[in-house]
């Protein structure tokens, strides 16, 4: 028998993830066994424990050709040397729930991970790795808050902890929600008013897409507003 180029390989390789996307997805994890995915890739099982060990080796291959939103949200949040620290924020949130409607394999695999799989025994450790994305995020999104503060353009009020866990809380709801029925409401059309509804929720000074490299026209305005009292003031006690 000839031997197996490597091209001929990754052609193989890439056939049963494709499988294992669909049955995963029509199927569920649990549901689904190493011969359902040989099956569905035209493979036999042994072709698959060549390639990967276990299904959750395979599951976490299948993760792997896609990013998940969490990890997008790490790696287009701030590193704290932008203009406007609320911009690669707003940026990144927006950005994942746009993916999600426009990216097919990645709306397939956002739904067998958020609805399809049960993160229990041989699962387990995939588990582990969403948690340590989750954590990365938080971190990350916490961060620019952070920063955002220290700049003034969020209050002092604002708690960056609370305001990163509300932000991926809003962002992983939409998605999981819209997974669930698409019809539910248009996330393609208002994933950036939303996002920007949240920020200015917050306290934000200004629209983030206009604040980056201008002034801080909303803490001017805070100002100005903090003002208009005096006169009121002095007026009264001349009436006096």
């Amino acid at each position: 028998m000839a031997r197996r180029t490597r091209k001929e390989a990754l052609e193989t390789r890439n056939r049963i993830l494709d499988a294992a996307e669909r049955v995963f997805s029509r199927r569920g994890v649990s549901r689904t066994s190493l011969d359902d995915v040989a099956r569905a890739a035209g493979v036999t099982r042994g072709a698959i424990y060549w390639h990967f060990k276990d299904k959750a080796d395979l599951f976490g291959a299948m993760l792997g050709r896609v990013t998940l939103p969490m990890e997008e949200m790490v790696q287009r949040a701030g590193d704290g040397t932008a203009d406007d620290p609320l911009a690669p924020v707003r940026e990144c949130a927006v950005g994942v729930l746009r993916k999600t409607t426009d990216d097919p394999r990645a709306r397939r695999v956002f739904d067998v991970v958020a609805h399809k799989c049960e993160y229990v025994d041989e699962m387990a450790p995939v588990r582990r790795r969403l948690n340590g994305m989750r954590a990365n995020c938080l971190k990350r999104l916490e961060s620019g808050f952070r920063d955002a503060v220290r700049c003034g353009v969020l209050p002092a009020s604002v708690d960056p902890r609370a305001a990163a866990v509300g932000l991926h809380a809003l962002v992983d709801g939409l998605i999981t929600n819209w997974l669930i029925d698409p019809k539910y409401f248009p996330l393609a059309r208002e994933a950036e008013p939303m996002v920007d509804r949240y920020l200015e929720g917050l306290g934000a000074r200004a629209q983030p897409a206009a604040r980056k490299g201008a002034k801080r026209r909303g803490d001017g305005e805070e100002r100005g507003t903090s003002r208009a009292p005096a006169p009121r003031a002095t007026r009264t006690a001349a009436s006096r």
